[in-house]
């Protein structure tokens, strides 16, 4: 179940007391039914912790669970942003784990760098993903044809016809940036359905979706600009 809580929501049911840890996931757990709390811990503000729900999911509380707040937690003097860190880390992904044989393989240059995408035929912002990605240099894309069939019904057939073909690198290209769909069958041995399945595992609920070599996720359409630095920052174990 997910939860939507403003930026400051009272509880009912105040101890009275402060609570431990324990006390505090009990009580959220009582006064949400449903609600899935995987770890209480103190944060950098007295009297204020960050709980993890339902996953990956952070929001922050009192000792004693009678308010909470749902919102970034910003460091001001260093700048940084310790909600979205702690995403981060909740969601990061192995990424030398990835099955690789599932993804059509893309080596451009050396193809020191690397980065995994999950893509589907008939997205229009994975299409617009395209040319920034065709723009990279000394880089090993390992692309995951990931068809969503509630948005589009006709994209797994699309998936798999590149898969399918001769080479699937080049018939990617021609579907995504030249709007070429391969021509053949699409019976195949073929991983479309794994690449679903790998997607539904990793909870990616949209496209495009980019894995760098560091395990960050970085969903969505990103300029070339942007994919530049978030390579090296990768490489360089950033």
């Amino acid at each position: 179940m997910r939860i939507i809580i403003p930026l400051l929501l009272t509880l009912l049911l105040a101890t009275g007391c402060n609570a431990g840890q324990d006390e505090i996931k009990n009580n959220l757990e009582t006064r949400y039914p449903g609600l899935q709390v995987d770890s209480v811990a103190s944060s950098p503000i007295k009297g204020l912790y960050e709980v993890v729900v339902q996953g990956t999911h952070v929001i922050y509380t009192d000792a004693n669970a009678n308010y909470l707040i749902d919102g970034m937690l910003i460091d001001t003097v260093s700048k940084r942003n310790l909600t979205q860190e702690k995403v981060e880390k909740l969601t990061k992904v192995d990424f030398n784990s990835l099955p690789f044989k599932q993804a059509i393989k893309i080596v451009r240059g050396n193809g020191k760098r690397s980065l995994a995408v999950f893509s589907d035929p008939d997205c229009p912002f994975c299409k617009r993903l395209e040319p920034e990605l065709a723009k990279l240099d000394n880089v090993t894309i390992y692309l995951f044809p990931y068809p969503i069939a509630q948005l589009h019904p006709d994209s797994a057939r699309k998936a798999r016809l590149v898969w399918c073909s001769p080479d699937p690198a080049k018939a990617w290209d021609d579907l995504m940036l030249r709007g070429k769909l391969p021509q053949g069958k699409d019976d195949c041995p073929n991983p479309i359905q794994a690449n679903i399945a790998l997607a539904q595992k990793l909870n990616i609920q949209g496209t495009p979706h980019i894995i760098l070599s560091n395990g960050k996720r970085v969903p969505g359409l990103v300029p070339y600009d942007r994919l530049e630095q978030l390579l090296n920052q990768a490489a360089a174990g950033k």
